[in-house]
């Protein structure tokens, strides 16, 4: 009697190990009974039946899936590389495992064509642009298809977009060339705007007597600060006028004759 009742706590003891299940708080785990499925396991222990009974844990916490970079053609025959990161979890464990052969395996394959086919309908620069509404679709996408496997997408974000050699030369080409285009314009703008206040200041000038005079000396005064400059006086037309009727000849002797008077004197 002795010796049944060891055995018996033997038994019990290999045996209860296989009987008891821990189930985690971040997990659930799908029970099957003669192969059938019986129902979801929830975090805590459970007691199943060795070899009548088995169990499978699925992890419900939110998993970042590394899509591999995929060679796409865009809508304008242009060919990238792009890759992105898929965020998604389970909400629903028993269809995890009922209606998908491999949920993980399913899911990056899925998202690898729809990715593709995403960018297959827009152009080099709506791809380039709009990452975050091409990023919105291809969830959209992903979530709907991925429903009935009891996965809901939380975020797909595009990584890194590659373009080749060429295309990213004439890209910057055509950067320059904007840039260029803003600069003579932003120039242009500058001359109108200077032409207008010359024509302001010209017209002011010729209103106030004097100012033209002012002006000069104030150039000249300028000019003259540096002794390796080489100045040349323009008279104004003003000046010019005061000898309108004028005998310059006669006023030139007379000029001299005084001086000559003044030597005398001395």
């Amino acid at each position: 009697m002795i010796y049944i009742i060891i055995i018996a706590i033997i038994l019990i003891i290999c045996i209860l190990p296989a009987c008891v299940v821990q189930i985690n708080e971040y997990e659930r785990g799908v029970l099957f009974t003669r192969g059938k499925f019986k129902k979801v396991l929830n975090p805590g222990w459970s007691l199943i039946i060795p070899i009548i009974q088995s169990y499978k844990k699925v992890d419900i916490r939110t998993t970042a899936d590394d899509v591999p970079a995929q060679d796409a053609i865009t809508k304008d025959n242009v060919t990238v590389k792009i890759n992105a990161v898929l965020y998604y979890k389970i909400f629903d464990a028993s269809k995890a495992i009922l209606e998908v052969q491999n949920y993980y395996y399913a899911t990056g394959q899925l998202a690898q064509t729809t990715m593709r086919n995403a960018v297959g309908s827009v152009t080099l620069d709506e791809l380039l642009g709009e990452r975050e509404k091409i990023s919105e679709q291809i969830c959209k996408v992903i979530d709907e298809l991925t429903d009935p496997w009891g996965i809901k997408v939380e975020n797909v974000e595009l990584k890194d977009i590659s373009l080749p050699d060429e295309m990213q030369r004439v890209i910057a080409k055509v950067a320059e060339a904007e840039r260029e285009k803003a600069a003579v314009i932003t120039k242009a703008a500058g001359e109108v705007e200077a032409s207008k206040n010359l024509a302001l200041a010209a017209e002011n000038m010729y209103k106030t007597p004097g100012a033209l005079h002012l002006r000069t000396l104030s150039t000249i005064n300028d000019v003259s600060s540096d002794q390796s400059n080489t100045i040349i006086f323009a008279i104004p037309i003003e000046v010019l006028r005061a000898f309108e009727g004028t005998d310059v000849s006669s006023l030139v002797k007379a000029v001299k004759k005084s001086k000559e008077e003044e030597h005398n004197e001395k």
